[in-house]
């Protein structure tokens, strides 16, 4: 089997997260990093897990050379000077075989278009990182049912939701940098796992045509003076100033343009959920059939009684967000894989190597960037936008959300 090489850019939470999937992936070496903080750590992670021969690089030009793909792992605010120094690490003579952009893709829809460019101007092929998508849970349920779908009809409504009581880093919190708050962090997931349910067996990924969102965003818990402290005290981030959603739904209308037939896609996310850990809860419903995916399902219960607890150094390590080290815990044996890890690296490593786009390229990612500033636009008139209609489609493409300018407390307080 050929080995693709990949170099981070990037050791912060996704990119260790990522690090501990390639474990179960074959045909795929970490071989380089770069990053302002953490390289040396996740180089040695790599080295100890045998993932490969992984050095730390002094800039993005050096890495590019000593590896086949790279992978934007770093913080929203500077994808597009990343990508840009990728390119002429290129134009320079770095051969790479694909460019690989975490979710979500951009900030803004012109932010989306700078980057397709410059991926373009590099002739890179490029793998847009939506795990949920590729969760096997999602395929082996459309699997399942692809014979009452061709029967009964395709499914008509989807929900998914994703929540946990908040993101690790400071960036995260901030909506100037990150680009809103739990709607661009996370509603980017619940809004592609939807529209990817409904498409009809067989059909693209972007069949379905958006017709509409409707959305609202609110800020129920960290915009409290107590939990606002919290933050500012644990993150350095001031929500009296700056304020970001912790808290969005919302539902999105599509066509299918052969039959007419309209299908809805729901979805909520909160940065408050303060249970187990991280949810994600998708459903799908047909005619006469229907799944449901909970993450929170597990066959490993794990209890803990007071007396113990002391000796549990970490929480996370039954789930990832989990917030108690006691009690009755979930504990998912193998999240990177649940949540759909090993398959992206997996469908990204045959794609790069083939020297074509991965299932997921980053126009498919400027298409949810599109939905998610639409959802923003929608909470911030309080009514339902029209994404058919040419004048929307044109604002969006320079529009910047309130919350993304820091001007949070006109919609949220």
């Amino acid at each position: 089997m050929q080995t693709l090489k990949l170099g981070f850019i990037g050791a912060g939470f996704i990119g260790n997260f990522q690090a501990t999937a390639l474990k179960q992936v074959r045909g795929a070496e970490l071989v380089g990093v770069y990053a302002l903080n953490w390289a040396e750590k996740l180089a040695e992670f790599a080295k100890a897990n045998g993932l490969g021969d992984c050095k730390v690089y002094p800039n993005v030009a050096e890495l590019c050379k000593n590896c086949d793909a790279v992978a934007v792992f770093a913080p929203n605010y500077v994808r597009i000077e990343l990508v840009e120094q990728i390119v002429e690490a290129v134009k320079a003579g770095a051969e790479l075989k694909g460019i690989i952009c975490e979710k979500p893709l951009a900030r803004t829809v012109a932010e989306g278009r700078k980057l397709i460019a410059l991926a373009k101007e590099a002739k890179l092929p490029t793998a847009y990182f939506e795990n949920q998508i590729h969760m096997k849970a999602i395929k082996n349920a459309l699997t399942q049912l692809a014979p009452a779908q061709k029967s009964m009809g395709p499914i008509a409504l989807a929900r998914s939701a994703e929540e946990h009581g908040g993101p690790h880093e400071p960036w995260f919190w901030d909506p100037t940098q990150q680009g809103g708050g739990v709607l661009s962090d996370m509603g980017c997931h619940s809004i592609a796992v939807a529209w990817f349910v409904l498409t009809p067996v067989g059909k693209p990924i972007d069949f379905l045509e958006p017709v509409s969102i409707n959305a609202e965003t609110a800020l129920l818990k960290w915009g409290r003076p107590k939990y606002r402290q919290q933050l500012l005290d644990r993150m350095g981030v001031d929500y009296a100033k700056v304020p970001a959603e912790d808290f969005c739904t919302g539902i999105i209308t599509f066509r299918n343009p052969e039959t007419g037939q309209l299908v809805k896609a729901q979805f909520t996310n909160s940065w408050m959920y303060d249970k187990q850990g991280l949810r994600l809860l998708m459903e799908g419903m047909g005619p006469g059939y229907a799944f449901e995916v909970n993450s929170l399902r597990s066959p490993l219960e794990v209890f803990i009684s007071d007396a113990a607890a002391e000796a549990v150094a970490d929480a996370e390590a039954a789930l990832e967000k989990a917030t108690a080290s006691r009690g009755l815990l979930t504990v998912q044996p193998n999240e990177l894989d649940l949540y759909g890890y090993v398959d992206e690296l997996d469908d990204m490593r045959d794609a790069f190597l083939a020297g074509k786009d991965a299932f997921l390229n980053w126009e498919y990612g400027l298409e949810i960037t599109k939905l998610v500033l639409a959802g923003y636009l929608s909470a911030e008139r309080r009514k339902t936008i029209d994404l058919t209609d040419a004048a929307i489609r044109k604002e969006l493409e320079s529009y910047v959300p309130l919350i993304a300018q820091g001007k949070g407390a006109e919609v949220l307080m």
